[in-house]
């Protein structure tokens, strides 16, 4: 059984992530950029996405723990991640800069980063392609 690193460095983060939202919600919305105190709604939403980002991380981890193809999950990271770009771009004439460059832009890299994932060519132990005479 072979260890996909990159998915499970990518889960791992995710995961991270999730829970800090789940764990300190504040805390985490200001490492996003926020100076600010959420309202209450805000504070919802926030901690929905901690349980969204902590649900695909730890399965993205566990699959690439696994050996099993994390594609899916890659994919599914990709497109939270687009989610968040398009909801951010859709007020970033309301954002500081700040949020700006770490929201928007952390979800721009998310994007890349899931769809360059369920794209890239495993290769692994044993599945390389033998020479044909």
């Amino acid at each position: 059984m072979t260890i996909d690193r990159f998915g499970l460095a990518v889960g791992s983060i995710r995961l991270a992530s999730g829970i800090s939202f789940l764990v300190d919600p504040l805390r985490a919305n200001r490492w996003w950029g926020d100076p600010d105190k959420p309202t209450p709604t805000t504070q919802l939403l926030l901690r929905s996405m901690g349980y969204r980002d902590a649900l695909i991380g730890g399965l993205l981890a566990v699959s690439a723990l696994r050996g099993r193809n994390t594609r899916g999950w890659l994919l599914a990271s990709a497109g939270a991640d687009a989610a968040d770009l398009l909801g951010g771009i859709s007020v970033h004439h309301e954002m500081a800069r700040s949020q700006r460059l770490i929201g928007i832009g952390g979800a721009a890299v998310g994007v890349g980063t899931g769809l360059w994932g369920a794209v890239r060519r495993n290769t692994r132990a044993g599945e390389a392609s033998a020479p044909t005479d």
